[in-house]
C-alpha cells in the first residue's frame, strides 16, 4: 500500500483506536485496586472471581491490540507498513483496510495461528 493518503487514513484510525486502548487499559487498571471489604457469601465470591477473570482478560487483549497498533503506527512511519513480517510481500488493501494493524498476509497469518495453535496442543500433552 504506497499511496500516502491511505497510509495517513490508516494512521487516523489505528491512532483513535489506540488513544480509545490507552483509556480503557487506564480505566482497568483503576478499577483493579478497588476492591470491596465487605463479607461475601460464596456466590458472590465466585462472581466476583469471575469478575476478576474476565477483567483481566480484557485487560490482556487490550494491551496485546495496544502494541500491534504500535508496530503499525512505527512500520507507516519507516515506511514498511504494508509488507509482510514474514515473507516480506505486500498484504493486500483489502486486509490492511479491515485490519489496519496486520503485520502479516492471510496465508502467513494462517500459518502463524496454525503452529501457534500446534504447540499450545502440545503443552496439554
Amino acid at each position: 500500500m504506497s499511496d500516502q493518503k491511505e497510509l495517513e487514513k490508516i494512521k487516523v484510525v489505528l491512532l483513535a483506536r489506540k488513544k480509545e486502548l490507552e483509556e480503557a487499559i487506564t480505566q482497568l487498571q483503576s478499577e483493579g485496586g478497588a476492591k470491596i471489604d465487605q463479607v461475601q457469601d460464596q456466590a458472590d465470591q465466585a462472581l466476583s472471581s469471575a469478575f476478576e477473570t474476565l477483567k483481566s482478560s480484557l485487560h490482556n487483549n487490550e494491551y496485546e491490540e495496544y502494541k500491534m497498533i504500535e508496530k503499525a503506527i512505527e512500520m507507516i512511519d519507516a515506511g514498511t507498513y504494508g509488507r509482510c513480517i514474514d515473507c516480506q510481500q505486500l498484504i493486500s488493501e483489502k486486509r490492511l483496510l479491515s485490519y489496519p494493524n496486520a503485520t502479516r498476509c492471510l496465508p502467513c497469518q494462517e500459518k502463524a495461528e496454525e503452529e501457534r495453535e500446534k504447540n499450545s496442543m502440545q503443552s496439554y500433552f
